[in-house]
């Protein structure tokens, strides 16, 4: 998928989260909460009527809130006072490390509310969760719901919840965070998963503040098959070995697998074996579709409509390399006699970065990276950590160890020395999504453009298990036509399972993309042509005809429009296919129809 507008894999700084809802202003009853110095938070950060004088406003809505004045003035003086949320955060953040045991906590089963009771804490052991969700692409799922409304859903939720929101609000989470994150992923979700679901919709936040809300397009007036016509596609599958999301049009739900792996992976025995296409999606032209699997409600339902009514495919790439992404392909290729590239890549950290092992504290349980994101952890946030070890000669305390594990999850932090952590480096994301190293290096592209680039990309080893049956079908070479490019994940693929390019027209509006594409097909010494556009608006029937004409046709249609407005990481404009991003997949399935018309006439 692309970066930029039109870019493809975007999770809005993407990501992600992984992965992937974001947490929506839902207001919580009360919330009463101690913080170090013993006052009392309430609300759902709203200032209590006891503010006290202060310098501005939002000092004194902190201090009003029971934060020591220090602090508040700290916290305000590092990160200014535009963004409420993120000093919130930090806030928190500090008075996990600095306090002492905070008073035990419980949640009465009807109201919204925690109460305190003894100062004893509760022990709280962080398993290893291999199903954990990308950090902004967390898992989507909703429990089964039969025509409960949101409120009753939540109270349900709540009453089978209680000892993880506790355990969450103990972490420095607001209630209302942690509700909505069990209502979104189920009351069976892990602590790992919530945590991924909350820390990826901060982030999201942060970086989407600022941004102004775009006007939505009106899908009806696009010259499309009708918008709702048909019924839900999916199978019904056992319900213990699934999740499901409820169509916002529809009470049929679709069904996302768990495990997440599409119809079977290497590791795994195949799920399905044989299908039957539309007569509509029959090939070729073959077509391969690709975008966030935890969308919001409804999504993949009516991109199945407009692909020919074809079965979304979900994988979670955590099956193929050391770090989760949870995608859905939707595609009209064969599903027999697939095979992986080789050798097969690293499947946990400690394989992939073996160095990292020589640091790794026993209590970090970690074996899996959740989503790589286009953002990574800051200095200051790896020197606090470290000052934070740095206090204790032997294990820390759960306290410090829980607030270090929530950062190094939300970031992909990873241990490089004593006490020391670190995120990833351009050159190891690199190797986790399968690029040859140093792919997006040099040329005058930033090391920002570079987590930027890869955090929207395909990952490899995943797309290639799925192309490989084209090996075969392919001797002498395709004709590709690839939109929303990015970073040319698609085009990686098929070289190295050792299918001749012959013809590439790439699509790809970011021109940091475009020059890593031109550079990978230089250095690859590609013998056949590449053709790069910068906007698929502008790739009409006249051009598209010509290019075939010049060509011969076209054997693969492959891409993955922007997710920006489909990623739960998207707290501002997650507004589905309508967003002015994500609609760009209307212009995939526009230019997927013509090729198959113009094929078809041309026959």
């Amino acid at each position: 998928m692309g970066g930029d507008e039109s870019g493809g894999e975007s999770d809005s700084f993407d990501w992600n989260s992984e992965d992937e809802r974001e947490i929506e202003n839902f207001q919580s009853s009360s919330l009463r909460l101690t913080v170090p110095n013993g006052a009392v938070l309430t609300g759902s950060g709203e200032a209590s009527p006891s503010a006290g004088p202060s310098n501005s406003k939002v000092f004194d809505h902190f201090v009003s809130m029971g934060f020591p004045r220090e602090m508040v003035s700290k916290v305000i003086e590092e990160y200014g006072e535009e963004n409420e949320d993120k000093l919130l955060e930090e806030l928190l953040s500090y008075s996990v490390i600095e306090s002492s045991p905070k008073p035990q906590q419980r949640i009465e089963p009807n109201r919204c509310s925690l109460v305190l009771e003894s100062p004893r804490q509760p022990q709280v052991k962080i398993e290893p969760d291999l199903s954990s969700s990308e950090g902004g692409v967390s898992s989507w799922e909703n429990s089964d719901s039969d025509a409960l409304s949101d409120e009753e859903e939540i109270t349900k939720s709540l009453r089978g919840s209680d000892n993880i929101v506790l355990t969450l609000v103990k972490m420095g989470y607001k209630q209302d965070e942690a509700l909505i994150a069990i209502e979104r992923l189920g009351c069976n979700s892990s602590v790992d998963e919530l945590i991924d679901f909350i820390g990826v919709a901060q982030m999201a936040k942060a970086e989407d503040a600022l941004l102004p809300p775009e006007e939505k397009p009106d899908i009806s007036k696009l010259n499309k098959r009708r918008y709702y016509e048909l019924e839900v596609l999916g199978r019904k599958r056992p319900k213990s070995c699934e999740k499901r999301i409820i169509s916002e049009d529809d009470d049929e739900p679709l069904h996302l697998p768990n495990p997440m792996i599409g119809f079977g992976v290497p590791t795994e025995p195949a799920v399905i074996k044989h299908r039957k296409l539309p007569d509509d999606a029959v090939g070729p032209p073959y077509f391969y579709y690709e975008n966030v699997a935890l969308a919001p409600k409804g999504v993949w339902q009516t991109i199945s409509r407009f692909l020919y009514e074809v079965e979304p495919e979900f994988v979670d790439s955590k099956f193929f390399c050391a770090a989760a992404r949870k995608r859905g392909y939707i595609h009209n290729l064969p599903i027999e006699n697939r095979f992986p590239l080789l050798p097969l890549p690293p499947r946990t950290i400690h394989e992939a970065f073996p160095l990292t092992r020589k640091w790794w504290p026993s209590w970090d349980t970690r074996t899996k990276l959740n989503c790589l994101q286009t953002a990574i952890g800051s200095a200051k946030l790896t020197e606090r950590i470290r000052k934070a070890l740095e206090n204790y000669d032997g294990e820390p305390p759960e306290d410090v160890q829980r607030f270090v594990l929530e950062q190094c999850r939300k970031w992909n932090l990873v241990w490089v020395g004593r006490n020391k952590v670190a995120p990833l480096e351009p050159d190891e994301v690199e190797t986790l999504l399968g690029f040859p190293r140093n792919h997006t290096r040099g040329g005058g592209i930033s090391r920002t453009d570079r987590y930027k680039s890869l955090g929207n990309s395909f990952q490899v080893d995943t797309v290639a298990y799925h192309l490989s049956v084209l090996k075969d079908m392919y001797p002498n070479g395709m004709n590709i036509l690839s939109l929303f490019s990015g970073i040319g994940g698609a085009e990686v693929a098929l070289h190295r399972l050792g299918i001749p390019l012959k013809n590439v027209v790439s699509v790809e509006k970011s021109e940091v993309n475009r020059n890593i594409v031109r550079s990978w097909w230089e250095q690859t010494n590609q013998k056949g042509n590449l053709i790069d556009l910068d906007d698929v608006q502008q790739l009409n029937g006249d051009r598209i005809e010509k290019l075939m004409n010049t060509f011969g046709g076209f054997d693969l249609i492959v891409g993955g429009s922007p997710c920006n407005n489909l990623a739960g990481s998207n707290r501002v404009s997650r507004d589905g296919l309508e967003g002015k991003e994500s609609s760009l997949f209307f212009d995939y399935c526009r230019i997927l129809d013509l090729v198959k018309n113009i094929m078809t006439t041309n026959q």
